[in-house]
């Protein structure tokens, strides 16, 4: 099965549990993502790639002209469709596609928004040209996603644990990739914001309806890493941890 039919499988399998995942729901980082979009000269038109359940979107919603969800799996779609009616968010559309070949013309958006949604992207550096190409000159581009420790050790683990979970899995870039990769789509990046996200181990393993034998693998993982790794990860006795995450601007 190739990489997009997996994500796609993988999430319309748990769209609805994305929708109420409080790890996806809430979050300053939210409230922040409404603050950039406010602060857009006039009132944006927003383009939220890899939209999941709708949260980013939503939370732009207020202060947009408009936001088109955009994400592989049409059961996300229709659960975002469904969550903005209930919320009255007229001006949320969706639209599928894969995000390294956008069905849009060029310059068509003032802003576009991702979370949590670009480790899953088979070829980020494709992606990012094509929002460079679909938003408007000067638009703005921001990225919420986990993030990769820059110590190799710390990242080969995370990323094991990742695959192990979810095997839509790509990767968890690092700070430096993404600035790398945002460099040389274009775009003058800026690292604005780190946060660590707590993942409460039962919760984080049910929400993508892991396979037992992978989360007997994800715990020995966790129980036999270096001492030094999880001390980084802060992992419990009950084998839940901790995960960078990180908030990108850019602008085109």
């Amino acid at each position: 099965m190739q990489q997009p039919a997996v994500v796609a499988q993988q999430f319309g399998n748990t769209a609805s549990a994305y929708l109420t995942s409080t790890v996806h729901s809430q979050g300053a980082d939210l409230a922040q993502l409404r603050e950039i979009a406010a602060a857009v000269p006039k009132r944006p038109v927003v383009l939220d790639l890899g939209c999941g359940a709708g949260h980013a979107s939503f939370a732009v919603a207020p202060v947009a002209a408009s936001v088109t969800a955009f994400d592989l799996s049409p059961e996300m779609l229709s659960v975002v469709a469904g969550a903005a009616q209930e919320r009255g968010l007229q001006n949320v559309s969706t639209q599928q596609g894969n995000v390294s070949s956008l069905p849009f013309i060029d310059s068509s958006f003032c802003m576009v928004i991702t979370r949590f949604s670009a480790h899953h992207w088979q070829d980020v550096p494709a992606a990012l040209r094509e929002v460079k190409r679909v938003l408007k000159p000067r638009g703005m581009l921001v990225i919420i996603d986990i993030t990769a420790p820059e110590a190799p050790l710390h990242d080969t683990t995370l990323q094991a644990v990742e695959l192990l979970r979810d095997g839509s899995h790509v990767r968890d870039y690092r700070p430096s990739e993404w600035l790398h990769m945002l460099g040389d789509a274009g775009f003058k990046a800026e690292r604005v914001e780190d946060w660590k996200l707590e993942m409460k181990f039962d919760d984080w393993t049910a929400r993508m309806r892991t396979p037992a034998e992978r989360v007997t693998a994800i715990r020995s993982l966790l129980r036999t890493a270096p001492e030094e790794t999880r001390d980084y990860f802060a992992v419990q006795a009950d084998d839940s941890f901790t995960i960078d995450s990180t908030l990108f601007r850019a602008q085109g």
